[in-house]
């Protein structure tokens, strides 16, 4: 089966680049940061310069968060040629000298509009100006291009609409001869994981995320199953409700086109960090891009160690680019405050043969948790059947080495103060920039990468953890190798 799943993915990628929107980028999933959790409106450049700085100075860019977005709000409308023009007071500058700012820093341009008449903030978008905006980006040297869907007109409905809608910004991107990574951001409406890997290199398959767990919420009505009729995407969609909507499809995400579970919410201070390891652990485990959404200048401690792990980011940015699998989902008779109370299990294939495990507990106490050989390679062949299930796993907690807060704080210090921590060559054990990514690190079995080994696996046994409420175990399993 992971054979199959290979040839897939392989097949899949020679169709998008046969597609003429097709440009070569998110090969795996786009990583990076935007402005909108944490700053909605409230906008400027040296908002951005500062934080691209701070992307720089922390070792982001070093560990692959590319793009640095500037999300609604920024546009003063059109001028009298039809061309889109910055808030001279947000942008004094303009924006092809942000670029050229950001480019000189080795990070990438992002900017926003909407597949409407107007943005979600009621700027001008691009419906009926598609081929004059696209080459106003280029033109600006932008590199990202997130495009959301408020006030399209009625243009909506069925598939082949929405599609149609969204081609067009494509095409007219594609006919500037730059790059630009598209991500599609129209909520899940009219099903976009069955068309968008032919149109965009990412697409929301949900609501917007909100800085929740799990609780419920009215203005995200559909859960489950409902995701495929859902004709409210909604708001204020909890982590849990957008995990439980993604399980149904995240084979959808091939290389070069993701299922976007929407941007990140570590370190805005709605979770708990155990709740933050959930959310961070599974965007990389469905390979969803991994867009900060906080205010980097004031990152602490815990959130710099959650977004810098880079055994989790090499479950984001694996080679072979297949998302884990929701294998089981129970309920359970703790429940939180919400009503909420469950435990899942998911698996997925990582590249060398290894394979990804991930225990989840949204329960409300803390529990031994465990999974089958059997059930984790349940793809290779049911009922046990697989070839890996008869063989002996090394365990490897991808949470294990987790950087301490007195490291991340003495990082931090030297980013503010523009000198060296002790040992901050390399703060995190992995220069993704430098290796070209993470492939070669993973070929090279660099350490970082791999977390910690803590047990081992029998033939027909079982993974065993420990996981708090609320949180997970986060396992990568990789073959005992056999002494001679």
């Amino acid at each position: 089966m992971a054979f199959i799943r290979t040839v897939f993915i392989l097949a899949g990628l020679a169709a998008l680049r046969a597609n003429a929107a097709f440009n070569g980028l998110a090969i795996t999933p786009q990583m990076g940061w935007n402005t909108w959790n944490a700053f909605s409106c409230d906008i400027d450049e040296r908002l951005i310069l500062e934080t691209a700085q701070t992307i720089v100075e922390l070792g982001f860019k070093d560990l692959g968060y590319h793009y640095v977005v500037i999300d609604d709000c920024w546009s003063a409308g059109r001028n009298s040629t039809g061309h889109l023009q910055p808030d001279p007071n947000k942008f004094p500058n303009g924006m092809d000298f942000l670029s050229d700012k950001l480019h000189s820093m080795g990070l990438g341009m992002g900017m926003y509009s909407d597949a409407g008449s107007l943005t979600c903030a009621r700027f001008e978008g691009s419906l009926g100006h598609e081929q004059i905006d696209a080459q106003t980006f280029a033109s600006w040297g932008v590199d990202y291009l997130k495009y959301d869907n408020c006030f399209n007109e009625g243009q909506s409905g069925t598939p082949l609409i929405t599609y149609n809608r969204y081609k067009t910004m494509a095409t007219a991107l594609n006919a500037t001869g730059r790059p630009i990574l598209y991500s599609i951001c129209n909520w899940g409406e009219d099903y976009p994981w069955k068309w968008a890997q032919t149109v965009g290199n990412s697409w929301r398959m949900s609501g917007d995320i909100f800085d929740t767990f799990d609780k419920p919420d009215a203005r995200c009505p559909c859960t489950g199953e409902d995701a495929f009729e859902c004709q409210l995407p909604g708001w204020h969609c909890s982590m849990m409700n957008i995990l439980n909507k993604v399980a149904l499809f995240p084979e959808k995400g091939v290389p070069g086109a993701w299922n976007d579970m929407d941007m990140l919410e570590v370190g805005n201070g709605g979770m708990t960090d155990d709740e933050y390891v959930v959310h961070f652990s599974m965007w990389a485990a469905l390979k969803s891009p991994l867009i900060m959404g906080n205010d980097l200048r004031k990152v602490n401690a815990q959130t710099l160690s959650i977004l810098s792990n880079p055994a989790v980011l090499a479950v984001s940015q694996d080679p072979l680019s297949s998302p884990a699998f929701q294998r089981w989902r129970y309920y359970v008779g703790d429940k939180d405050e919400y009503g909420q109370g469950e435990i899942q299990m998911w698996s997925g294939d990582l590249s060398g043969g290894d394979m990804l495990v991930v225990l989840l507990n949204a329960g409300d106490k803390n529990r031994n948790m465990n999974a089958t050989l059997a059930d984790i390679f349940w793809d290779h062949g049911p009922g046990g059947t697989a070839t890996q299930v008869k063989q002996a796993w090394d365990v490897y907690d991808l949470w294990a080495n987790r950087v301490d807060n007195a490291t991340a704080n003495a990082i931090i210090a030297a980013a503010k103060a523009n000198t060296t921590a002790p040992d901050n060559a390399l703060p995190f054990g992995y220069n993704a920039t430098a290796n070209g990514g993470y492939e070669a690190g993973l070929t090279q079995n660099v350490p970082a990468l791999f977390g910690k080994k803590v047990g081992s696996v029998r033939p027909n046994g079982k993974v065993t953890a420990e996981v708090r409420r609320h949180s997970v175990a986060m396992l990568r399993l990789r073959a005992t190798k056999v002494e001679l």
